[in-house]
């Protein structure tokens, strides 16, 4: 006769999990709270939103005899990007890893300007995100900037700071996730520091479009005032184009002279 083995079967059942981050609470199939330990939730937190397509992926833990899902990655979803980009703009992208007061997080900042920028105002631009960034979270924990990126208290003093620079039309965070526990040693220390930057760049930039609106202007007060005298009956219209020609060709002359100065 051969002898019977009996199986133990564990019969599973719904194990609830607290998801602090949200202020929900979930279900996962297991046996118990062990069981479902280091197991990996994604949650699609587009109507909490209002539109915003954001995926958050969430790993459960055992706390004090409670499942518990603390959040380790979010992500900007790519078709809400697609449909944020328009013709004739650029848009600013970076990655790079940085100290929080707990671990070591990687973040991809994505910004988009309202109009097609050159290469000096995109760099100047992708320096400051950094650097600020880099300040943010080195004071505050991994939670803080979990809920600071979800309620926009993040991009928001972010996009004020970037858009001194240039005007912005969008300025998120497309990834933010935890790498690796930090050790005590490498904990940055909270201090606030003043950082001085030399936007070289930037000031050039400023220079330039400050030129471009003051020779605006001149050309419309001369225009003016060339109308004025034509209706008051000083000059003729054909003078004023004269005029007007005269002073296109000394313009023009100048910058040959300097030439021809500096090949003596």
């Amino acid at each position: 006769m051969a002898k019977e083995t009996k199986v133990i079967t564990r019969r599973r059942k719904f194990i609830e999990v607290e998801v602090p981050l949200v202020n929900t609470k979930i279900e996962l199939v297991g046996e118990n709270v062990e069981s479902i330990k280091n197991k990996t939730i994604n949650l699609d937190l587009t109507r909490q939103l209002r539109g915003k397509s954001v995926e958050v992926t969430f790993r459960v833990e055992e706390i004090n005899k409670k499942a518990v899902a603390n959040p380790i990655k979010i992500n900007l979803m790519p078709y809400f990007i697609r449909r944020m980009i328009r013709k004739r703009i650029s848009y600013v992208e970076d990655s790079f890893e940085i100290p929080t007061q707990e671990s070591l997080v990687r973040i991809k900042p994505f910004v988009i300007t309202r109009k097609m920028v050159s290469n000096a105002v995109r760099r100047t631009i992708r320096n400051q995100t950094k650097n600020w960034l880099e300040d943010y979270c080195a004071e505050r924990t991994d939670s803080e900037l979990f809920n600071d990126i979800l309620s926009n208290r993040l991009q928001k003093p972010l996009s004020l700071k970037l858009k001194k620079t240039y005007p912005l039309s969008l300025c998120e965070i497309r990834v933010f996730e935890i790498v690796r526990q930090l050790k005590p040693e490498e904990v940055p220390k909270v201090e606030k520091r003043k950082i001085i930057q030399k936007e070289e760049t930037l000031d050039q930039f400023e220079e330039m479009e400050q030129e471009k609106i003051k020779e605006a202007e001149k050309e419309i007060k001369q225009a003016q005032e060339r109308a004025i005298k034509v209706s008051e009956g000083k000059e003729t219209a054909e003078e004023v184009v004269e005029e007007t020609e005269e002073k296109v060709s000394e313009e023009t002359e100048k910058p040959k002279k300097k030439s021809k100065k500096k090949e003596e």
